[in-house]
């Protein structure tokens, strides 16, 4: 899939330094992988198996890179949104593979006014099919009603 680019100022606030605190210090390699291990726990939390998951963390240009296999493409995907859904990261390298190909998602970045039936219906011609976006996102949203602006979203093909 290649490098996916994320709001870097926007998501779970997971890194305990900035990038550029990491990149500078004597250390940065204990910090990078520190930081690596922060966000493949968040992976984690979210109810997506990680254990043939590898993710590293590059400071200098705020980027992971996720690698291994996942079982299928929506898992992918949300391994991907995980990882670049973290304040301070501005890509997501995407080294995964998938078990089972299907048909790729497309990606949207929430803007300010945004709500699911609006995004439904730029994309599905339809606003009530809004609880297909959210499904496709859980378990990162919690509710229809918290979306954030610079947060990137995973728009599945209809059915």
């Amino acid at each position: 899939m290649g490098l996916l680019s994320f709001f870097k100022d926007a998501g779970e606030k997971l890194l305990g330094h900035k990038p550029a605190e990491v990149a500078a210090a004597p250390n940065v390699d204990e910090l990078q992988n520190a930081a690596a291990d922060a966000i493949k726990t968040y992976v984690g939390t979210q109810g997506i198996d990680t254990s043939g998951l590898m993710i590293a963390f590059d400071a200098a240009s705020s980027t992971v890179t996720a690698s291994g296999e996942a079982p299928d493409q929506a898992t992918r995907e949300k391994i991907i949104l995980c990882c670049g859904n973290v304040k301070d990261v501005a890509g997501v390298n995407d080294n995964l593979t998938v078990a089972e190909p299907a048909d790729e998602s497309q990606w949207y970045t929430v803007v300010s006014g945004d709500n699911l039936s609006k995004i439904s219906k730029q994309y599905y011609g339809d606003p009530n099919k809004y609880q297909t976006i959210f499904e496709a996102n859980q378990p990162m949203l919690k509710s229809v009603d918290l979306i954030y602006p610079g947060q990137m979203l995973r728009i599945p093909p209809l059915a």
